[in-house]
């Protein structure tokens, strides 16, 4: 039922209302300049039609079990976090906007041993940002955001207590607050707050990497991207990171979030 809602919802974003359609074209044409009118299309309306599973997903995010949540979002090797964990180790998954990134905020804090914490950006509903994190919090993630993520950094640093901090890096707001890269053939910035913490604290980073199965039942795995980040360069943590999300999307394009617009800003001449 929730997908031959999520069909009918599809048809009416992309057809009737054209919810941003100007700009995920735009950014398709932009990112695959050798794609012809017709592939570009294609690629559009697959994009509306996972929109959409994005959207009524969500809701029934809000009624998921435990067990239903992980039947639906499974992590192929968990293992790989574990010696972290023996040793009191906290470590830093980073991952972008790709397929469900809500599945990750409500299982993180069962899918490792690590307690789970989202690093976010607030709603401007503050209403609807408090009912929201509530519910995404039921199962043992906590949530926090810019507000009081070096607290909890902090915090959780001086108690060495093992923490899996989930940070998305692909919307970046501030042009200045960047790491500028080529990226999708585009000038292309992007959050450089998971390198900056993970330089801070010499956490390990990892990328996760998440796969549709089929419709409502996703699969991600762990890349090691940085054993030891403060023996890496400026901007390698966050350009690798680049790499593998720029392969991922070109493997499966639809599943990106192309309704963002990514390239607002330009790069800083300073």
């Amino acid at each position: 039922m929730i997908y031959g809602l999520s069909n009918g919802l599809s048809f009416v974003l992309n057809r009737i209302l054209k919810y941003r359609k100007e700009v995920v074209v735009k950014n398709l044409r932009n990112s695959f300049p050798t794609h012809s009118e017709s592939e570009i299309k294609t690629i559009t309306n697959q994009f509306y039609d996972h929109f959409a599973d994005l959207i009524l997903e969500g809701i029934k995010n809000l009624s998921l079990s435990k067990k239903q949540v992980l039947q639906r979002y499974a992590c192929k090797n968990p293992e790989i976090l574990m010696p972290y964990f023996n040793q009191k180790k906290s470590v830093i998954l980073v991952s972008a906007h790709y397929n469900n990134w809500e599945y990750m905020v409500l299982s993180l804090g069962m899918q490792f041993k690590h307690h789970g914490v989202g690093v976010g950006k607030p709603l401007s509903d503050r209403w609807f940002d408090k009912t929201l994190n509530r519910y995404r919090q039921r199962y043992g993630t906590e949530v926090v955001f810019a507000s009081n993520v070096r607290e909890t950094f902090e915090t959780y640093k001086q108690q060495e207590f093992p923490t899996a901090y989930m940070m998305l890096f692909d919307q970046a707001h501030n042009p200045k607050k960047c790491y500028w890269t080529t990226f999708l053939n585009q000038d292309t910035g992007f959050i450089f707050g998971p390198e900056y913490f993970a330089k801070k604290y010499d956490f390990p980073v990892f990328y996760y990497n998440v796969k549709k199965v089929k419709r409502g039942f996703y699969e991600f795995d762990l890349t090691l991207i940085a054993e030891h980040p403060n023996q890496t360069e400026y901007g390698e943590i966050t350009q690798h990171s680049a790499n593998i999300l720029e392969q991922t999307i070109n493997e499966k394009p639809p599943y990106w979030l192309w309704s963002h617009r990514r390239w607002k800003h330009k790069r800083p001449t300073e």
